[in-house]
């Protein structure tokens, strides 16, 4: 049986939108016979004709959401030349947001996909940093758009995280003298590692902190000033083996390291950010 109306959906991008708001309004009805014909990524100009070629006058309508003005003057014209009707879903919200805002919009088709995309990319980024925190998994220096380096509470986990959210997969390594680095990391492209290194007075008593946290005694090994100095040194030798770029974060808030290594990606890679 055919269909009492058939609307058809034109995008330049995904249809999405345009698709949600033709369902929402059909099922305003008592009908059931209807179908819904998406066309996504739409620009051409034979490609509308050729939907328009396929409507029925009379049962048919045209919903689209395409941001181009060329495209949107030829649906229209299409559309009253065959006497089919026409919604513009985009272009009555714009016009007045221009009015209001006192510019006019981009007119970029699939931004919203393009806003949806990174977010995926920083919920897989935070996922990532919290897998191969900590140098769990040797596999994450490979995968990881940025490794960072550096003995223990040199801001290293927050950081990670916070790059995630700048949409950076980010693996972390602890060093230690006593425990050989990974040789992943040898391997790695050293524009994007990146070595932490702290004040050793600020260390002691960054570590004093957590040692009292711990509930443990202050004198402990790992707040002593003989031990940070073997482990900064040890860290610092192994990052002019490395080659790679270093920052102190001593007197550096989590943001403003992590814009260090933002401009940093940028310099070395350009739009070629992340793997």
């Amino acid at each position: 049986m055919d269909a009492d109306i058939t609307i058809y959906v034109i995008s330049d991008s995904i249809g999405e939108t345009g698709e949600l708001i033709a369902s929402a309004a059909i099922r305003q009805f008592i009908s059931e016979n209807y179908k819904i014909k998406k066309y996504p990524y739409i620009k051409e100009k034979n490609q509308i004709e050729e939907i328009f070629q396929g409507a029925e006058i009379g049962k048919s309508m045209i919903v689209y959401t395409t941001v181009s003005q060329d495209t949107r003057e030829l649906i229209e014209l299409k559309g009253k030349e065959l006497n089919i009707p026409t919604f513009d879903v985009m272009t009555p919200p714009m016009l007045i947001m221009e009015k209001i805002l006192g510019f006019e919009p981009k007119r970029e088709s699939g931004i919203i996909r393009k806003l949806d995309d990174n977010y995926y990319r920083q919920i897989k980024a935070v996922e990532f940093a919290i897998r191969y925190d900590d140098g769990k998994d040797p596999k994450g220096i490979i995968e990881s758009d940025i490794c960072l380096i550096g003995i223990s509470r040199t801001s290293k986990t927050p950081l990670s995280l916070y790059l995630a959210h700048k949409g950076f997969k980010v693996a972390n390594i602890p060093l230690l003298p006593e425990v050989t680095p990974p040789k992943e990391l040898f391997e790695k492209d050293k524009r994007r590692i990146i070595g932490l290194i702290i004040n050793p007075d600020t260390l002691n008593e960054i570590r004093q902190e957590r040692l009292k946290s711990l509930g443990l005694s202050s004198n402990s090994d790992y707040a002593s000033n003989h031990r940070i100095k073997k482990e900064l040194d040890y860290s610092i030798d192994l990052m002019k083996k490395l080659d790679c770029l270093v920052i102190d974060v001593s007197k550096r808030a989590i943001g403003e390291t992590a814009n260090i290594i933002d401009e940093h990606m940028i310099e070395k890679f350009g739009q070629d950010i992340f793997l």
